[in-house]
């Protein structure tokens, strides 16, 4: 049985370390990407190496990567990081990953869905989180990781475009809304960079953005995350009307927009992110 390859060596001082070669290594073990998992390989490492370095991972940060694949953006993050929990849902993957992550830095394949654990229980716990993630689960992620993981305080992620511009958008644009606000109360964005659909394998029909962001706060507490839902969960009407739906007092909700100097037919999406905490308190909003 042909032994696997000795793990990827730096090469000659000031250059950069040596390639994983994501290709080869998915031939070696025969294996093909599962797009009903998401699964779209980055196979441009320069790409890799940004990622990196907008996600400000230095040699004492711990770094969550969600959707590692077999390892092309792991590797960098291990030679980076100080600890790096490599969380992937495919078991298939597993052999592949490993191989490739040997003697790279220390490594913690976990297997199983993000989106059913308790990230606030890695141990040691994340300070960065840098991924190449599943377009469908990037927001609830993204979102989740503001609260449970509140060590964190860089992020840098590989999405859908759309998927960005929902996160970066400001009021009064069409793709404002829940995601929008919730992000921008507790993060600022550092950089953005459209990413192509040629260097993933296989290409998706969506182009992508790497987006980096810093963290500017501790995320909102539970009454203003059920406020941004209620609010947002029902397009097209009045905040009043929106959160009436959800169980308001529209007659306290006129008032507590009259006291922020909003006017009562206002709606969700023309509000900037900053009235949505003032709102919460003076509703006294449920979680």
């Amino acid at each position: 049985m042909p032994q696997p390859p000795p793990p990827p060596a730096a090469s000659s001082a000031g250059s950069r370390p040596a390639r994983l070669g994501t290709a080869a290594l998915l031939a070696r073990h025969g294996l093909r990407p599962d797009t009903d998992l998401g699964q779209h390989f980055l196979l441009d490492e320069n790409l890799v190496d940004l990622a990196v370095r907008e996600g400000g991972v230095g040699p004492e940060d711990v770094v969550l990567e969600v959707g590692p694949g077999v390892g092309t953006l792991t590797v960098a993050l291990a030679r980076a990081a100080r600890v790096v929990h490599a969380v992937e849902i495919d078991p298939r993957l597993v052999p592949a990953l490993e191989e490739a992550v040997a003697g790279a830095g220390d490594v913690r394949v976990v297997v199983g869905d993000a989106m059913r654990m308790d990230l606030g229980a890695l141990d040691p716990p994340p300070t960065r989180m840098v991924s190449n993630l599943p377009y469908h689960v990037a927001t609830p992620l993204l979102v989740e990781s503001l609260t449970a993981l509140p060590g964190v305080g860089r992020w840098a992620l590989m999405v859908q475009r759309e998927v960005a511009d929902r996160w970066l958008a400001g009021p009064g644009s069409r793709l404002y809304g829940g995601p929008s606000v919730l992000i921008q109360l507790t993060c600022a964005a550092t950089f953005r960079r459209a990413v192509g659909r040629e260097v993933f394998m296989p290409r998706p029909r969506v182009d992508s953005a790497l987006v980096a962001l810093r963290r500017t706060g501790p995320a909102p507490g539970p009454g203003v995350r059920a406020l941004v839902r209620a609010a947002f969960g029902v397009r097209r009407k009045t905040l009043v009307n929106a959160l009436g739906v959800a169980g308001g007092d529209r007659d306290a909700v006129r008032r507590a927009l009259a006291a922020l100097g909003l006017p009562p037919a206002v709606r969700p999406e023309a509000l900037p992110p900053q009235a949505f905490p003032a709102l919460a308190e003076a509703l006294s909003w449920p979680a």
